[in-house]
């Protein structure tokens, strides 16, 4: 076995400090059952999907 001082240091990240921030946001239910659907199909997370789409539509957004 290992000695203590041989191990290299496992190094953590502060939560919250990667560049996502934690929100709460309500959504119709249709929405979150037509995400989970999605999800399920691409073995994607919702989590991942949500930002995705977020990230799209702020790109696509015209603004008259």
């Amino acid at each position: 076995m290992n000695e203590k001082n041989d191990l290299a240091p496992l190094r953590l990240k502060k939560r919250g400090e990667d560049g996502n921030k934690v929100i709460t946001v309500r959504i119709r239910e249709e929405t979150l059952q037509a995400l989970d659907r999605i999800a399920e199909e691409t073995n994607y997370s919702r989590n991942w999907l949500i930002n995705m789409i977020l990230d799209y539509g702020v790109n696509a957004l015209e603004i008259e």
